[in-house]
């Protein structure tokens, strides 16, 4: 079960990427790919620290 929840999110994620990219808005474009970049590197150094 929890193999399907996890590829639904996956999906609901890349729709959401693609939804935004088709859209042609510069500015939903810029702020997707910013909050996504934010996401990656807020997570990575969260996984980093020292416990």
């Amino acid at each position: 079960m929890s193999k399907l929840v996890s590829s639904l999110y996956k999906l609901a994620r890349v729709a959401n990427d693609i939804e935004t990219l088709l859209s042609f808005k510069p500015r939903r474009i810029a702020t997707r790919l910013k909050n996504k970049y934010i996401g990656r590197k807020l997570v990575s150094k969260v996984w980093k620290w020292p416990f």
